[in-house]
């Protein structure tokens, strides 16, 4: 049974995803800095890591496994993933991996732009509509799987 993995540092739709787990029975594991630690948060699973730059990527890359499902903004964390994993956007775009070589170049050239003091205007703030979107196309895809028998017990 596939388990849900979340990079959860800056991920805006927590509570679609736990919304979603709960109704197809699934596993999450939410895994951020100790910056980010909450006491309320009994009920879920929380893997903390310390605050280096990469520690939370390479945690999600140590507990991921065949057929689990990531959810992150990281590109560089997608491509790393997509050999095992099925890894949605926050906003519920499947990343691709015929797509992943344009977008890491896309990112190094935004990193470069940004270290000659180029600033863009940075992503989209979230909308209900990207909720929306996020948790139809989850929710279809975990559906999907269910029909295929995959979470079967």
């Amino acid at each position: 049974m596939p388990k849900i993995i979340v990079d959860a540092d800056a991920c805006p739709v927590k509570e679609e995803i736990k919304s979603l787990a709960q109704t197809f029975h699934l596993e999450v594991i939410y895994v951020a800095s100790y910056n980010h630690f909450g006491a309320n948060r009994a009920d879920e699973h929380w893997v903390y890591v310390d605050t280096e730059k990469e520690a939370a990527d390479l945690r999600i890359v140590n507990l991921s496994k065949k057929g689990d499902i990531v959810i992150t903004q990281d590109i560089g964390l997608a491509s790393m993933l997509l050999s095992k994993c099925t890894v949605f956007s926050n906003r519920g775009e499947i990343y691709q991996d015929e797509m992943m070589t344009l977008m890491l170049e896309q990112r190094e050239s935004r990193a470069k732009a940004r270290r000659r003091g180029e600033y863009g205007k940075g992503p989209k703030a979230m909308t209900d509509q990207d909720r929306q979107t996020f948790k139809q196309n989850l929710e279809q895809f975990l559906m999907n799987l269910k029909f295929l028998g995959v979470d079967d017990k």
